[in-house]
């Protein structure tokens, strides 16, 4: 399976695709592209170090957000992907592309959908809601792309405990570590060998026990 990453960031979940690559926890799977919004994303760099294409499509560069969403599209779709993959990917992705890539676009949430999600949270936002809101467990979940934010059908989940003393800086470092970057490549791995099917809005994983990750 050929996949697409898009970035913003520093690309630590695109680290811990490469990491799970490399350690044989995805399988038949390829990077065949590195997507970002942000020239500066430090993600570029670490695909470059493994050889793979690394491509900055900015919205700067656009008269029009629509002009940017028709060659964030072509970007994608230049690499021609089975699937893409938006990890710490802050742009809104657009009805055509949702379209172009159905049940094929998946995105890492850095908590409990449906707490803490939708339209304004987003990075540490998420986190500082959690810690302003009093919960016990928050976490991150991995799900598919649709027209509405962080509302499709969701894959696998993880819950991470919040602790005393919390900063909504630590808890997004816990979150990555004991959620993100367990579930995104298992995510990957299940659909790489076929073993997720969407039927009805739910999504249906053959051979897979909860809890397993």
């Amino acid at each position: 399976m050929k996949i697409v990453v898009l970035v913003s960031g520093g690309g630590t979940n695109l680290q811990a695709i490469f990491d799970a690559i490399d350690n044989g926890s995805i399988t038949n799977t390829e990077v065949a592209g590195v997507i970002s919004n942000n020239p500066g994303a430090y993600a570029l760099e670490r695909a470059k170090k493994r050889g793979i294409p690394a491509l900055c499509v900015s919205p700067k560069q656009f008269a029009s957000r629509a002009e940017f969403n028709d060659a964030w599209l072509a970007a994608a779709q230049s690499f021609s992907p089975d699937l893409v993959v938006l990890a710490g990917c802050l742009v809104v992705i657009s009805e055509a592309m949702v379209h172009a890539f159905t049940n094929r676009i998946i995105n890492i949430h850095p908590a409990l959908i449906p707490s803490f999600c939708g339209k304004g949270y987003y990075g540490l936002k998420v986190h500082e809601a959690a810690l302003e809101r009093g919960v016990r467990v928050t976490g991150a979940t991995v799900h598919f792309v649709d027209a509405g934010t962080d509302t499709g059908p969701i894959i696998l989940q993880k819950a991470v405990y919040i602790q005393e003393g919390d900063t909504p800086e630590i808890l997004q470092r816990r979150v990555m570590e004991e959620a993100e970057w367990i579930i995104l490549p298992a995510a990957i791995d299940l659909i790489a060998n076929g073993r997720i099917q969407v039927e009805d809005g739910k999504v249906h994983i053959a051979d897979y026990t909860f809890g397993t990750i």
